[in-house]
């Protein structure tokens, strides 16, 4: 199946499962500091995702055994909630998904636990502004690419490294959907942005080199020289004007 464009009575919908998983991060962020488990941030999110009507999507989806993904320090993404407690100085990258009436919301923050170093900051601030970035080319009529190229050059231009074998997607009735949206490559490539269309933008940055390894759980994914890594995400909407955030309170 190719690209599938939605009706606005479906965008309606989406910005409702959109605005679950913003509400369940800004929860969530406020809740990380250092003693807290990662086990202990899955059971809010599971709470808070219910109370709005909504349902954890990654819980069982391809066998993953949690409802959230928190990926901690060199961890990229899909890292498994459980007993591992947050230290002061840790960073946490805090992935959520929920559907709402058939639709998918999918969106991600990366945060500090209590201080964090310098370097820490700077990843976590180059990151965000990398989906800015991306996210200001995302206009129906620019190219795919464009939105990749803005990514990649916002991170390494900060010094910085694009994770290249996790990307974007679509996002609709399925969490992952035509087309990939990868996080570098040259602009004036690929489809041809149209309204309708609905991403999930997700950036991926490293603090050393951009490769990558998966531990022994086959889903915790890694930095492969053990340095810092920050993930952002927001699931968008192409319109005929500035793109529509759909994960952003």
């Amino acid at each position: 199946m190719g690209i599938i464009i939605k009706s606005p009575s479906e965008i309606r919908v989406m910005r409702q499962a959109g605005k679950i998983v913003a509400i369940v991060l800004e929860i969530l962020s406020k809740e990380v500091k250092p003693g807290i488990t990662t086990g202990e941030l899955d059971g809010i999110a599971v709470k808070a995702i219910e109370e709005q009507g909504g349902r954890p999507s990654f819980k069982g989806y391809r066998g993953f055994p949690a409802s959230i993904c928190t990926s901690v320090n060199e961890q990229v993404v899909h890292g498994i909630p459980g007993g591992r407690i947050l230290k002061e100085g840790d960073i946490i990258a805090i992935d959520v998904g929920a559907i709402y009436n058939g639709f998918q919301g999918d969106a991600a923050v990366t945060v500090g636990v209590g201080k964090i170093s310098p370097e820490a900051r700077s990843l976590i601030d180059a990151t965000s502004g990398s989906l800015e970035a991306g996210i200001k080319e995302a206009s129906a009529g620019a190219r795919l690419s464009d939105i990749s190229a803005a990514i990649q050059a916002y991170a390494e231009s900060r010094g910085f490294a694009v994770v290249r074998e996790y990307v974007g997607h679509g996002i609709g009735r399925e969490m992952h959907e035509k087309p990939e949206v990868p996080n570098f490559g040259l602009p004036g490539k690929g489809p041809i942005l149209r309204q309708g269309m609905t991403v999930a933008l997700e950036p991926m940055i490293n603090a050393g080199g951009w490769r990558t390894k998966v531990l022994d759980d086959h889903w915790t994914v890694v930095t492969e020289d053990g340095k810092l890594s920050a993930h952002f995400e927001h699931t968008i909407a192409i319109t005929d004007g500035a793109p529509e955030v759909l994960t952003r309170l």
